[in-house]
């Protein structure tokens, strides 16, 4: 199974970088990642919010094949301990699943096409983070995933 993070934003991620690469390379260690990044949208001023959403959707909807398992990293998803992502992530391998893409919206979400489309949203917090540092998160949060699943001491409980 192939695993996509999938995000609206920038392709550097500053001050969050050296640690994403150091989590992506970790865990293609374990299993094929790849982060795909749909740059932000230019000239925003003179549009709303929910166009903005709606434009952003369009983006995201072009990279999803009717095949892919597409997971929304969304606020109001299901909260899980890094023990139940695992468990997630172990069911999704074992289904057959080619594609697993999780996906970052941009800063006013997701559009009513793009939630239609997902097959699950899962929350990394009930808090608000900056788009780079939940890229960070998550990534890290993947790489714990893989490491509870094949029994590495770098999860404690």
């Amino acid at each position: 199974m192939n695993i996509e993070l999938l995000c609206i934003g920038k392709d550097n991620a500053d001050v969050f970088e050296e640690a994403i690469v150091q989590y992506v390379k970790k865990i293609k260690l374990y299993n094929n990642f790849e982060i795909v990044v749909i740059p932000y949208l230019k000239n925003t001023k003179n549009i709303s919010f929910d166009e903005q959403k709606k434009k952003e959707g369009e983006l995201l909807l072009k990279k999803f094949e009717k095949s892919d398992f597409v997971v929304l990293l969304d606020e109001h998803g299901m909260e899980n301990t890094s023990v139940k992502f695992a468990q997630f992530l172990q069911q999704k391998m074992n289904s057959g699943i080619k594609k697993l893409i999780f996906v970052i919206g941009g800063a006013y979400g997701f559009s009513e096409e793009v939630y239609a489309r997902g097959n699950a949203q899962i929350s990394l917090s009930k808090l608000t983070f900056p788009h780079l540092m939940t890229r960070l998160v998550f990534t890290e949060q993947l790489y714990r995933a893989f490491t509870i699943l094949h029994n590495e001491p770098y999860h404690h409980n």
